[in-house]
């Protein structure tokens, strides 16, 4: 890195048309490029959003796992998520990362058709139909990678998204925030033209955005892949200059999503000023011949440098050399944050009868399962290898070192990795040989150019690289000892970008070549998992081989989903398991114990980038576990681990805890609650529908030849369930808590500023733990109510802030939530092409969910004002 800031207009001056053109697009998957002549260092990016993987999709270094996107939203909690960000600048630091690809900053709004998987796991393993094969679609009630982002609401959004990019940023490294705009679902996601009103775009999708940017600027933003009325984000000049940098007047560089980039001229006049990944597909001579016949002017492509140069002179400030080598911190202070992050956004739904916390002297059953298993985090670009996890289990045991375990069903959307069936000839158990080679099997005198020991069968090469790999062309063989424990008929698995055939004992099983079909995996650049069944002894050593080739030799190819480098490959095994003999094996110990802990919900093979769940309902036997385990023994303990909602027999058990996937701490935290080490504090960043049908998007919910129309407008989530009168399961904001609480005494005042767009209203209110014994945090939640005879159609009322108080059993507080005046009151006027705070009386409405809501107070603007901007 050079040793001060670069002189901005001098650079631009002494660089040469091609050296300009270099800046403007990656060199590789994860770096820029650099100048060195000119001392024009080289950066490095790197996902995101709910940790920092490094540089390598591929046997990459563990890295410090947070909660995902909701479950950091669920906390509420603003310091601690700027805590959460210089966590991630450390991590940062330790990748030599830059800039960090995040947060997300997207909105839930989405619902799948109530289909229901095929019992997973069942006796004849019976899976899923895959969404590419059903007659169309269904969506999520978030998406796909709904996981990844914080809330249903803007204002909770923006609120997080901007205190994570304030820690980030203050140590150095540049936050990217992501995918802007109304990258909402995975359907298409490329393709697919995003219908919004004006008003619906500014008022939802694009308040988040405008939030962060007012309150702490990320240094980048990521457009999205799809379209916004019409135009890919990536050349939307409507958006990007006119709005973000003119009006919003930000001074930061816009990045393209990966393979995001869809046009040379267009792209570079609307504003974005990098593509990523390299090398370059529509910049290099293809900018050159625009600017030759002045396609592009010299002006618009110094602009795009001097976007990228103020960007490198920002992240200077975090000292990190380039190409800096990748190292492992994983420190007591990092697990401690992490444990704490993920203790704050668990979300206590129903404590009947007062069944938690657990005492550690209870004979306890731990079932179901998610319980032996750690689920982390989702899939896709927000995974990564964590330092280390355990299972929800292990941590109850480490309190109640006698608790029973039944596994009670069996969920997979793939089968799980091969782990410990695995291990290499030198007897390295959880281990396989993977050897690359330029050539094919078939070339019987080829020779290597990589032997590696991995442990991680899903193989993912979309960063790979060796000088000796030319066009992302390679093969290789994945060799190890298959042993298991227990003699059974066994299903193995392959899913591939790419073409892949499993052996035994070099005898065929699973051919993933001759034959393949489209599938969903690998970021929708995959196939469907081709499996094969045979008997195993136990404790026999049978010989796994696998031979793969990379993306380019796949025989399929998927509209729409970009290849990434090289592709990969999956490979799995799963005992085939009488299922009844499973659930009735965990009824016989659910009887025989004081209360049971049972752990349901998903993973990510349900929740991750490149497809969208296919519905609410819990894969599997789930539903039916929870219905006979609830029969067999009244104290039961449901955790459900999930990025977004699902449906489950919520009135047959006494006790939810909702866990979101919570990161590297995540199973320690949710025994912390169980046993009341922590006090539940977490709140519901999202609403709970009863059904998918209920989501205000159910008929806007897919990409219909080309277009998806966001039909329910403004009335997003909570906006909508309220407005309609639909009752929800649990509602926006909800969470209980071990402890009581009680506000009183509400206050609204305004500043009397002389320029009304400049007054910031306050609302002060006490509140009081009741509890005698345990203290606890609540959420005050700030909801305001517009006039009755608003011009427009309103929301019944709208979340402007809220602040989480921690208070000592029988402590009382005092607490004041301020926010800007013509934020709370205004909305966007397509007639007038503003924002309008409209003249009118106004209801404050403070409390501890948005279905409670006991203060109320009002308040009035005598005169309308109009504004842009921020």
């Amino acid at each position: 890195m050079p040793d001060g800031p670069l002189d901005l207009e001098e650079t631009v001056g002494s660089l040469r048309q091609s050296e300009k053109i270099q800046l403007l697009s990656g060199v590789d998957f994860w770096h820029t490029a650099s100048i060195p002549r000119l001392l024009i260092p080289q950066v490095r990016m790197s996902d995101g959003p709910n940790g920092v993987r490094g540089t390598k999709f591929f046997d990459s270094v563990p890295a410090a796992c947070l909660p995902c996107g909701t479950g950091l939203a669920a906390t509420w909690d603003t310091q601690l998520i700027e805590d959460a960000g210089h966590l991630i600048a450390k991590e940062c630091k330790a990748k030599g990362a830059h800039i960090w690809l995040g947060p997300t900053a997207n909105i839930q709004r989405y619902a799948p058709v109530h289909f229901s998987y095929a019992p997973v796991a069942a006796l004849q393993f019976v899976y899923p139909v895959e969404i590419s094969d059903l007659p169309f679609p269904f969506r999520s009630p978030l998406g796909g990678r709904g996981f990844e982002s914080f809330s249903e609401d803007p204002v909770l959004s923006g609120t997080m998204a901007a205190a994570m990019i304030k820690g980030v940023q203050a140590d150095g490294v540049a936050s990217a925030m992501k995918h802007f705009v109304a990258n909402d679902m995975e359907h298409q996601r490329t393709s697919v033209n995003c219908i919004i009103s004006q008003r619906a775009l500014r008022e939802i999708y694009l308040l988040p955005f405008q939030i962060a940017v007012r309150d702490n600027p990320p240094w980048a933003l990521m457009t999205s892949y799809n379209k916004v009325n019409g135009t890919h984000m990536c050349e939307n000049k409507e958006i990007l200059q006119d709005l973000v940098r003119d009006e919003w007047e930000w001074e930061g560089a816009f990045v393209s999503d990966w393979y995001g980039t869809y046009s040379t001229s267009e792209a570079v006049i609307a504003g974005l000023d990098i593509e990523m990944p390299g090398p370059s597909t529509w910049r290099g001579e293809l900018l050159s011949k625009a600017l030759s016949v002045s396609k592009v002017t010299h002006r618009q492509l110094d602009a795009r440098v001097r976007s990228v140069l103020q960007l490198l002179n920002r992240v200077q400030a975090a000292k990190i050399p380039e190409r800096a080598p990748e190292h492992i911190r994983d420190t007591q202070e990092t697990r401690d944050r992490l444990r704490k992050l993920a203790g704050n956004g668990l979300v206590l739904l129903k404590n009947e009868r007062n069944v938690l916390p657990l005492k550690r002297d209870q004979k306890i059953a731990v079932i179901g399962p998610n319980a032996k298993v750690a689920r982390y985090c989702g899939g896709g670009s927000a995974y990564l290898k964590p330092y280390s996890v355990t299972s929800i289990y292990d941590s109850i045991c480490d309190m109640a070192p006698d608790a029973k375990f039944a596994q009670g069903c069996e969920v997979y959307n793939a089968l799980p990795l091969m782990g410990d069936f695995l291990r290499t000839e030198n007897g390295r158990t959880g281990y396989f040989t993977f050897t690359i080679f330029t050539d094919p099997p078939k070339n019987l005198k080829r020779t290597a150019i990589e032997v590696l020991e991995l442990n991680d069968s899903n193989v993912v090469l979309y960063d790979y690289q060796n000088s000796l790999v030319a066009d992302n062309l390679l093969y290789a063989t994945i060799t190890g000892d298959l042993v298991v424990e227990k003699s059974a008929d066994y299903i193995l698995g392959l899913t591939v970008a790419g073409t892949a055939k499993l052996y035994i004992d070099n005898c065929l099983v699973v051919d993933n070549e001759e034959t393949q079909t489209i599938g969903e995996s690998f970021f929708g650049s995959g196939t469907v998992e081709e499996t094969g069944r045979l008997y195993l002894e136990a404790n026999k050593t049978y010989k796994l081989r696998v031979e793969f080739g990379s993306a380019p030799t796949s025989k399929t190819s998927k509209a729409g989903s970009p290849v990434f480098g090289a592709g990969g490959v999956r490979v799995g095994c799963a005992r085939v398991c009488d299922e009844e003999a499973e659930i009735q094996g965990a009824v016989e110990l659910a009887r025989e114990v004081d209360c049971v802990v049972l752990c349901c919900g998903l993973n990510s093979d349900f929740e991750a980038e490149g497809f969208d769940r296919a519905t609410m309902a819990l894969p599997g036997a789930q539903a039916k576990l929870i219905e006979l385990i609830s029969e067999a023994n009244p104290n039961v303990v449901l955790v459900t681990q999930s990025g977004t909602p699902v449906e489950a027999p919520w009135e047959s058990v006494p006790a939810v805890l909702h866990s979101w996937y919570g990161g590297n701490e995540g199973s320690v935290a949710i025994a912390d609650v169980l046993f009341g080490a922590t006090n539940p504090s977490g709140k519901l960043p999202l609403s709970w529908p009863h059904r998918a049908e209920d989501n205000p998007a159910f008929l806007n919910h897919r990409s219909d030849e080309g277009r998806c129309i966001y039909g329910e407008d403004i009335f997003v989530g909570y906006r909508f369930y309220e407005k309609s009168l639909r009752q929800v399961q649990w509602p926006f904001g909800y969470g209980l808590s071990y402890a009581t609480f009680a506000i009183q005494n509400i206050q609204v005042n305004c500043s009397d500023d002389k320029d009304i767009l400049n007054r910031v209203l306050d609302v002060s209110l006490e509140i009081v733990n009741t509890s005698c014994e345990m203290g606890g945090s609540e959420v005050v939640q700030v909801y305001v109510q517009g006039p009755s005879l608003s011009r427009v159609s309103r929301p019944v009322k709208e979340l402007k802030g809220f602040q989480k108080v921690f208070l000592a059993a029988g402590e009382k507080r005092s607490v004041c939530v301020s926010m800007p005046l013509k934020y709370t009151t205004s909305f966007w006027s397509e007639l007038e092409n503003a924002w309008v705070m409209e003249a009118g009386a106004y209801t404050v409405l403070v409390g501890t969910s948005s279905h409670d809501t006991p203060l109320a107070r009002g308040f009035l603007i005598n005169s309308s004002a109009t504004w842009t901007g921020i």
